[in-house]
């Protein structure tokens, strides 16, 4: 009886010692805040304004709360979030579709909860990591949102008069405060009795500190993790309904980087990125730390500045703001540090340790730090070894892992001859593809070895943009000559790259946070350079990284005689002969070196690979290293073919890259991976690319919804990785149709 009734005893997580803290410094930065700029911070108005932007952020926080507990990850809330906006607006809206409230609020609710349990059925029945699924959730999401606006804003606030009940709830009441605030208390307590008081919240803790031993308890964990999924993106649509009420209209950049801020709120608020630990009133008061601090930021510092007009001085008042992408880079930096917090303060109790030893009291036992394993599908190498070692001839080609890259690329680049025969078959024009696809190449020669080597890492495109703005910020800004722009195109990306591989492997941080985070600072930093601006106009000298191999050679005046060879040289580029020279070098090292056996070993099972004597930290370390420095080689060429430099660059070519790889033959959870196949894998998304953007009969699919094409064909690869390569599905079933075809037989004897 006495072990019923504890198993029935719920965590205490209503509010603790953590929350306090929080408080303390929020108030300590709002006085900050006040000192420095008083005109803004000084007010009422200021903080009502603080607390009805908080309301919509922590609303989101209390669903990514469950989500965080159960060990997993939403990064699509921000893209639910615009998308739900957007998608009220396209309805409600008179110019568009011009429906009533009611029914384009119900749609909005049910648009949500299908995200949600999208998003729940990949990661738990479906088996795709959690980061994968929502990332391209995220990027599908963010890719409707652009095609339903066409990067504009939309507004109705004529018709919202007819609705006065719904648009009431994001203005201010009888009582003085916004509405929104309201209903984030409403919310904000539901969650938190919900999680600290019913058996739902039991469930979740017990699913998030160790689910094997809660599925050994009778607890339906699969439908736990997609419950916290429906209810984040419930709370994201919440918020997003919120918005379009409060601003009577919707903008294509609603809710970007709002994942990123949900995350770092709830992480600040003391969840454990490894789960099993997270209160409500933490994430709600870590949601108000971080908008506060986002606030801070944006408002700027007021300054006088002196002006000559004629004769005249001239003393006027402006504001010193922060350069175009220092947000970013904040929210990035806020993330990994938040992250951090857990494992290194509150598992060590490093607090309470101190408090203990400033009383001159015994300190209190650290909690164990070693961290719970990251479970996921386990890669069945052993099948898909014995599959390709029985196969004879054309058969044993058909069962590599990287054949159905290869076939695909075939048949598409086949299928665009028959469309456009008369572009398709023109040696320039193809050559011209082949141009877009060296930069994906590129990078996805070095997130092969990530990928193979058990990590990922999301910030590849982030780091090319990264590289591009520094060496265009020495051309142009700097004039430095083309050599130093190159050093220091590279010295950015490397750097960038060590810290991913210093946090992933030398602080222990799941590579995906870590990536992620480096995400938005390279982001930030790359506009940070160029002030948000495009730059162009340098020495040729630079360009040359960019140019045909016959323009080099005509550079150094060098003249090649008429023929085939000069008719290539005058198509082949630079960098795609450079691409396959380091292709060539990296695909050799991880096929036909110990090096590259190590790098499959780690990503195959880390721990026997340790056991057997491999460093696998190294081997983890290099191949981050390595994705920084291909993505790197790709901007500062970048840079060079374009003879510019755009702050955008870059853009989803992460996406582009992972899907690549797994298409070519890779395993999201690592082990495997070939340079053939991941090479065919950038062939077939550029020939996708291609063939959408392909002008046939007048029509050509717009640039919006083809990166919505591009995340279902992640997601498709991920789930063929996984239910075609590893489980066998298609094995298993033959197995069961010959199993049942033979049983009548038998039964007949």
């Amino acid at each position: 009886m006495a072990a019923e009734a504890l198993a029935r005893r719920l965590p205490p997580q209503l509010v603790g010692g953590w929350e306090m803290g929080l408080l303390a410094l929020l108030a300590l930065i709002y006085l900050v805040g006040a000192a420095v700029n008083p005109t803004f911070f000084g007010s009422p108005e200021a903080f009502h304004a603080l607390l009805r932007d908080t309301s919509r952020v922590a609303i989101i926080a209390v669903g990514m709360t469950f989500v965080i507990i159960d060990k997993d990850l939403d990064l699509s809330v921000g893209s639910i979030y615009g998308l739900v906006a957007v998608v009220f607006a396209r309805l409600f809206a008179p110019s568009f579709a011009d429906f009533d409230i009611v029914t384009s609020v119900v749609v909005c609710v049910l648009l949500g909860m299908a995200i949600g349990l999208v998003n729940g059925v990949l990661v738990t029945i479906l088996k795709v990591p959690a980061f994968i699924a929502t990332l391209t959730t995220l990027l599908i999401g963010r890719g409707f949102v652009l095609a339903l606006t066409h990067g504009q804003a939309i507004y109705y606030p004529g018709k919202a008069k007819e609705a006065p009940l719904f648009f009431h709830l994001g203005e201010t009441n009888v009582f003085g405060f916004n509405n929104q605030i309201a209903i984030f208390a409403v919310v904000a307590v539901i969650g938190a009795y919900v999680l600290a008081n019913t058996r739902w919240g039991y469930e979740t803790f017990a699913t998030g500190g160790n689910e094997q031993a809660a599925v050994y308890a009778g607890i339906p964990t699969n439908w736990v993790r997609i419950r916290a999924y429906l209810l984040s993106s419930l709370c994201a649509t919440v918020a997003g309904l919120l918005s379009a009420a409060q601003d009577k209209g919707v903008t294509p950049l609603y809710g970007v980087s709002g994942e990123l801020t949900v995350i770092a709120a709830v992480i600040i608020g003391g969840a454990s990125i490894l789960g099993g630990r997270g209160r409500v009133a933490g994430s709600c008061l870590g949601a108000t730390l971080v908008v506060l601090l986002d606030k801070v930021l944006r408002e700027g510092l007021p300054i006088t500045r002196t002006i000559k007009i004629g004769e005249e001085e001239v003393t006027v008042n402006a504001v010193y703001s922060l350069p175009v992408g220092a947000v970013p880079v904040f929210l990035g930096l806020l993330l990994v540090i938040a992250v951090l917090i857990e494992p290194y303060l509150i598992r060590r109790q490093v607090a309470a340790r101190l408090w203990a030893w400033l009383r001159g009291r015994p300190p209190p036992p650290a909690f164990e730090i070693g961290g719970v394993a990251l479970e996921g599908v386990v890669t069945k190498g052993a099948m898909a070894t014995d599959i390709a070692l029985s196969a004879t001839g054309f058969g044993k080609f058909l069962a590599r892992r990287d054949a159905l890259a290869v076939i695909l690329t075939v048949v598409l680049w086949l299928t665009g001859l028959l469309l456009r025969p008369d572009y398709w078959w023109n040696l320039s024009n193809t050559f011209a593809i082949l141009l877009n696809y060296t930069e994906l190449a590129l990078i996805t020669v070095g997130l092969t070895y990530v990928i193979a080597a058990g990590d990922i890492d999301l910030s590849v495109g982030a780091v090319l943009a990264l590289a591009g703005s520094a060496a265009a910020y020495f051309l142009k800004v700097l004039g430095a000559d083309p050599v130093t722009a190159v050093a220091m195109g590279l010295l950015a990306g490397m750097l960038a790259g060590l810290v991913n591989a210093v946090v992933a492997v030398g602080l222990k941080l799941p590579a995906f946070i870590a990536t992620l985070g480096m995400f938005y600072i390279a982001r930030g930093l790359a506009a940070w350079f160029v002030a948000g601006q495009q730059l162009t106009g340098w020495p040729e000298g630079y360009n040359l990284l960019g140019r045909k191999v016959n323009d080099i050679l005509l550079h150094f005046h060098i003249v090649l005689p008429d023929g085939i060879l000069k008719t290539l040289a005058e198509v082949v580029s630079v960098q795609t002969v450079w691409m396959i020279l380091v292709a060539l070098i990296a695909g050799i090292v991880l096929a036909y070196t110990p090096f590259g056996q190590k790098v499959y070993a780690t990503g195959g099972n880390i721990r026997a690979a340790a056991y057997a004597g491999i460093n696998t930290n190294r081997a983890r370390f290099i191949s981050l290293m390595l994705a920084a420095f291909c993505a790197t080689m790709a901007g500062i060429i970048n840079v060079a073919y374009f003879r510019s430099f755009n702050p955008v660059a870059g853009q989803f070519r992460e996406l582009d890259a992972i899907a690549s790889v797994i298409i070519g033959g890779g395993s999201i959870f690592g082990g495997y991976g070939t340079m053939l196949g991941s090479l065919a894998g950038a062939a077939v998304i550029t020939l996708v690319r291609s063939l959408l953007q392909l002008n046939v009969q007048g029509f050509s699919m717009p640039q919006h919804w083809i990166n919505v094409f591009i995340g279902v064909i992640l997601i498709a690869a991920v789930l063929i990785d996984i239910w075609v390569r590893q489980a066998n599905l298609f094995g298993r079933l033959r197995t069961r149709l010959a199993r049942s075809a033979r049983t009548p037989e038998i039964a007949d004897a």
